[in-house]
C-alpha cells in the first residue's frame, strides 16, 4: 500500500530527501515518473495508463507535500519502514488505504524505477 500525507502536514520538507524514489514532492509542483529514478521511455501507471517517463502530471496537492503512489514503493527494498513516516513529526505520512499493494508488487515496482 503507498503512502500519503494527511491534511496535517505543517510542510516542513522533513519527509522530501528522505524518500529513496523521489516519490515526494512539495505542494504544487508537477511530477514526473523520471524524477529520481533510472526510467527512461515508456511506463506503466498503476491505473494501467502508459505515460512516457518525462511527463509532467498535475500536483496531487497544492497546498501540502504528497507522494506519488505510482512511485511509492512503502521503501520496500531499501528499509525496514517508510521514512517519511519516520521522520515527520506530526504523524501525517499514513498508509493510503485507496492503494493496496503486496511487498512482492511494491519490489516489483522499485525494480523498475531502479535498474
Amino acid at each position: 500500500m503507498a503512502i500519503k500525507i494527511t491534511e496535517e502536514c505543517i510542510n516542513c520538507g522533513a519527509c522530501e530527501p528522505e524518500c529513496p524514489n523521489n516519490a515526494i514532492y512539495e505542494g504544487g509542483v508537477e511530477w514526473a515518473i523520471a524524477d529520481g529514478t533510472t526510467i527512461k521511455g515508456s511506463f506503466v501507471l498503476m491505473d494501467g495508463s502508459t505515460v512516457d517517463a518525462d511527463q509532467r502530471f498535475e500536483p496531487l496537492s497544492v497546498d501540502t507535500y504528497y507522494i506519488s503512489p505510482n512511485k511509492c514503493t512503502e521503501c520496500q527494498g531499501f528499509h525496514e519502514e517508510p521514512q517519511c513516516a519516520a521522520v515527520c513529526p506530526v504523524d501525517c505520512c499514513v498508509p493510503d488505504e485507496m492503494y493496496q499493494e503486496t511487498v512482492e508488487e511494491l519490489l516489483a515496482k522499485k525494480d523498475k524505477m531502479h535498474i
